[in-house]
């Protein structure tokens, strides 16, 4: 999560339930961050897109070596 945002780290802390009890919904963390459910999906979306592109570069990186 350290290439995450401050923002973008929590809400998928909170979404997926890390180091938490539970997870919670969307509108439960844009209740937190006064956001829409909707702008909250977006930031889980662009998240979830910046650490798996990230995976795939360590890859490619350590194939080209």
């Amino acid at each position: 999560l350290s290439k995450l945002t401050k923002r973008e780290a929590e809400v998928i802390r909170l979404y997926f339930g890390i180091g938490r009890e539970h997870s919670l919904t969307l509108e439960e963390i844009g209740e937190r961050f006064d956001l829409t459910r909707e702008r909250v999906r977006q930031i889980k979306e662009k998240a979830l897109r910046k650490l798996r592109h990230h995976n795939r570069s360590a890859a490619l990186r350590a194939y080209l070596g």
